[in-house]
C-alpha cells in the first residue's frame, strides 16, 4: 500500500485553511512538514512549519510527517515534539556520530513519536544501513534539499532498489519515503523500486482536484 505525504511548503499564504481542508478531503494520508533553519539548507522556513503544523494540529486528525533540515536536531526535535507529530525524520548528514545519531533515536523514541532518518542525494546508501533496525522509515531525497520544485535526480531510483533489498535481507519492516520532483511520471519509477511513501507538494498543491492526483500517486 502507498502512501502520500504532501508538501505544504509551496502552499500559497491566505489560502491555508482551504488546502488544508482540500487535502484531508482528498485523503492525502500525511501533512509533510518540510522544516529548514537557513544553516543546513539555504532556505528558512522553520517559524512558517511550526505556525502551520501548529494550525494544522488544531483543525484535523490527520497525522504529521515532520521532515527536519536543521543543523541543530536536538532543538528541532523538542520544538516539534509539542505538536505530536505522527514521525520526526531527521538528517543523517546533520549528525557529528554515530553516538549522536543512536541518542537522536531514542530520544525521539521515548517521546512516543516514530522516528525517520533522512539521507541526501550525495551520501551513500551504505551509510544508513547499521540505523536501520532502529528506525521506522528511511527517506531518500530525490533532489538535494532544501528547495521546492527541483527536478527529480533519476539516478537515485537505483539507490532507493538498493535500499528495498537491503531492508528485506534483513528482514525489516520500516517505510522507505521518498522526497523531491515527485509526480505521476516519476512516482512509477520509484514505486516500482519499492518506495511505499511519496513526498509530493507541487504536484499536488497546483492541481485542480487534489484527489485525482492523489489517488493516482497512490496506485
Amino acid at each position: 500500500m502507498v502512501e502520500v505525504s504532501t508538501s505544504i511548503l509551496s502552499v500559497k499564504k491566505g489560502e491555508e485553511t482551504k488546502t488544508f481542508f482540500a487535502l484531508e478531503t482528498a485523503k492525502t494520508d500525511y501533512f509533510h512538514i518540510d522544516v529548514m533553519d537557513g544553516k543546513f539548507v539555504e532556505k528558512n522556513t522553520y517559524e512558517k512549519m511550526f505556525q502551520n503544523a501548529s494550525y494544522i494540529k488544531r483543525i484535523s486528525n490527520l497525522p504529521l510527517d515532520v521532515h527536519l533540515m536543521v543543523e541543530d536536531v536536538k532543538e528541532a526535535i523538542e520544538d516539534f515534539l509539542a505538536l505530536d507529530p505522527n514521525i520526526i525524520t531527521f538528517h543523517l548528514e546533520a549528525c557529528q556520530n554515530k553516538e549522536e545519531v543512536y541518542e537522536l533515536i531514542q530520544y525521539i523514541k521515548n517521546n512516543n513519536c516514530r522516528v525517520g532518518i533522512a539521507i541526501k542525494p550525495n551520501t551513500k546508501i551504505e551509510e544508513v544501513y547499521e540505523f536501520l533496525p532502529y528506525i521506522h522509515m528511511c527517506l531518500i531525497m530525490t533532489v538535494e534539499p532544501g528547495k521546492g520544485g527541483q527536478t527529480f535526480l533519476t539516478d537515485m531510483v537505483e539507490k532507493i532498489e538498493t535500499l528495498k533489498k537491503q531492508v528485506e535481507k534483513q528482514k525489516l519492516e520500516i517505510d522507505i519515503e521518498v522526497d523531491g520532483g515527485i509526480n505521476l511520471k516519476t512516482a512509477s519509477k520509484v514505486k516500482k523500486a519499492g518506495a511505499n511513501v511519496l513526498v509530493a507538494g507541487t504536484a499536488i498543491v497546483v492541481a485542480k482536484d487534489f484527489k485525482v492526483i492523489i489517488d493516482e500517486l497512490k496506485e
